[in-house]
């Protein structure tokens, strides 16, 4: 049997046995990183992994420049779990390519509701290509070329680095595309959870980076586009 792999990474030890301590009685194998530049260097060595736990206050390299450095070669799930509870904190960390976000103290049950969530959505797309491939994979907005099999992104021929969750709010838009898409359907579909009022500022920050990465000029997007008091569409 083949067991996801998680990297916790944070500077208390203490932090780091309880996470582990959970998460192996899940049934992951869990690896720990006392700092960032441990776990940058293990990922950039190519080692398999299904999910990043990482804090952000953490000596010498902090858990927003791990995630950046992390996303410049590798696609992995960021959960951050980190004190830090202020909006500008949460921007910060979904800026640098972080999926999701969970302040501590946190609910045992709300942190492994994430994990398996974040792990299934990185993984679910190899248990079946078959069934993908009985039909075209690839979808096409304006000069957007999207292969939903791979989960590969092109634009003008070059490829777009999304972090897991921003390709899943790309594909939700291309599947209603023509629909006017609101906050609470978005969130409630591709986060997996009840939507509550402050999620909308976690959608703005993740349609915010798509639009920096997809759109010619993010201030006056053309596939991404807002329909005001209403929610978001892709013609």
């Amino acid at each position: 049997m083949t067991h996801n792999r998680i990297m916790i990474v944070d500077d208390d030890p203490n932090i780091r046995e309880v996470l582990s301590v959970m998460l192996s009685s899940e049934g992951y194998d869990v690896e720990q990183a006392e700092n960032g530049q441990t776990a940058v260097d293990r990922v950039y060595s190519g080692a398999p992994l299904d999910l990043m736990i990482l804090d952000i206050m953490m000596p010498g390299m902090d858990g927003v420049e791990v995630c950046a450095r992390v996303r410049a070669r590798s696609s992995v799930p960021v959960l951050f779990l980190t004190a830090k509870s202020q909006d500008s904190d949460k921007v910060d960390a979904y800026t640098s390519g972080g999926d999701d976000y969970l302040v501590k103290p946190f609910s045992q049950t709300e942190l492994l509701m994430k994990v398996k969530s974040l792990i299934r959505r990185h993984n679910e797309y190899d248990a079946a290509p078959q069934e993908n491939d009985r039909l075209s994979t690839e979808r096409v907005v304006a000069d957007v070329k999207v292969d939903v099999r791979t989960r590969a992104v092109h634009r003008d021929g070059k490829k777009i680095n999304l972090t897991e969750k921003e390709f899943d709010i790309l594909l939700y838009f291309m599947e209603h595309r023509g629909e006017v898409v609101q906050n609470k359907d978005l969130y409630e579909n591709v986060w997996g959870e009840p939507y509550i009022p402050s999620a909308s500022n976690t959608i703005m920050v993740h349609i915010l980076n798509l639009r920096k990465k997809l759109e010619t000029d993010a201030n006056k997007p053309k596939i991404i586009r807002t329909v005001w008091g209403k929610g978001y569409r892709i013609d």
